[in-house]
């Protein structure tokens, strides 16, 4: 695993100091941000939480373990404990730009592969989106 991180690490430079990754959410061909209308339907202390961690990945990136954990096709998750549960934020670096592209709390201990799917076409869909 080591040298996937390392791969990714040398593909993003380093921030100049105080500098910090922009973030943003997905945005659907309908207008719906999903990631936004997740965190909103959580309590207010669990968006307080994971608003915390993303900013702190923001400004720490590139990073790995414990706070961020690569996934798979470009995708890392952002991990979180809230009111002993774990949430997960899905997002991928590109072009300087952190894209929040899934959000959802564990049920299991594996980071179930409907979701990783969900994130990979969610980025692809950005992609394509940025190229038009």
């Amino acid at each position: 695993m080591k040298s996937v991180f390392t791969k990714y690490f040398l593909r993003y430079t380093l921030n100049e100091a105080n500098s910090k990754v922009a973030s943003h959410f997905f945005c659907t061909a309908s207008g719906r941000e999903p990631v936004r209308e997740w965190l909103k339907s959580l309590s207010k202390i669990d968006r307080q939480i994971i608003g915390e961690d993303i900013a702190y990945v923001q400004f720490k990136w590139p990073m790995g373990k414990p706070k961020v954990d690569y996934l798979r096709d470009s995708v890392w998750e952002i991990r979180s404990r809230i009111e002993n549960r774990i949430a997960r934020v899905m997002f991928a670096v590109v072009d300087s730009q952190m894209i929040l592209l899934h959000g959802f709390v564990k049920k299991t201990q594996q980071t179930p592969h409907p979701d990783i799917e969900l994130a990979i076409t969610r980025l692809k869909e950005w992609k394509h989106e940025q190229n038009n």
